[in-house]
């Protein structure tokens, strides 16, 4: 995918914020610090297109970027934020439920999982909702330099039967460091757009 242009269009907070266009979106899912906005910026091609940083729940709100004009990658809160008040995360958990249950331009979510660790108790929630309501996802192993190829092999296994992912769902290696599985991540978000977005 060649992406002539990306750029942040919308900051939501609150319900009322979430753009009115029907482009088609595709939601970024995953625990604090598990690398969703350097999946994104090596997506997109941009060194800081989403801001990235070291301390888990920095992401507040629901950020749209517009992608080609044709369609937008969605940046949700990070779950498991340990650090952020139960307040805040309160505060968090309407809008996001909203947007993935009620979101009708919403065509799929990348679910990233960081390769190295065995996915969580939230990770395993938020598979099983994805699941009940329906929504396409691709599971993304993230941080794959970290591992030997043999090592990697054997976490996507763990990855798939801790979510109890079926056969022919998509769990798919990444680097954001190195930008290996880029093409191949590129080409199953295409498969999630409508015809005519690719």
């Amino acid at each position: 995918m060649y992406v002539r242009q990306a750029e942040l269009k919308a900051s939501a907070y609150k319900v009322d914020d979430f753009p009115g266009w029907e482009r088609p979106e595709i939601a970024f899912l995953g625990r604090s610090n598990v690398g969703k906005s350097s999946l994104l910026n090596k997506l997109a091609g941009r060194k800081n297109l989403a801001r990235t940083s070291s301390t888990p729940g920095k992401t507040r709100g629901i950020y749209f970027y517009l992608i080609n004009d044709d369609f937008s990658f969605v940046d949700l809160p990070g779950y498991g934020y340990a650090r952020v008040s139960k307040k805040e995360r309160e505060r968090w958990a309407p809008i996001i439920e909203e947007y993935l249950g009620a979101r009708s331009n919403l065509y799929g979510c990348l679910h990233l999982i960081d390769c190295r660790h065995e996915p969580t108790e939230d990770d395993r929630l938020m598979a099983r909702w994805l699941r009940m309501h329906s929504i396409q996802r691709v599971t993304v192993a993230t941080k794959a330099d970290k591992l030997s190829r043999g090592a990697m092999l054997r976490q996507l296994t763990v990855i798939r039967n801790k979510l109890e992912l079926f056969e022919e769902e998509l769990i798919l290696p990444f680097s954001a460091a190195t930008g290996d599985g880029r093409e191949v991540l590129w080409r199953a978000i295409q498969a999630l757009l409508p015809h005519g977005k690719r």
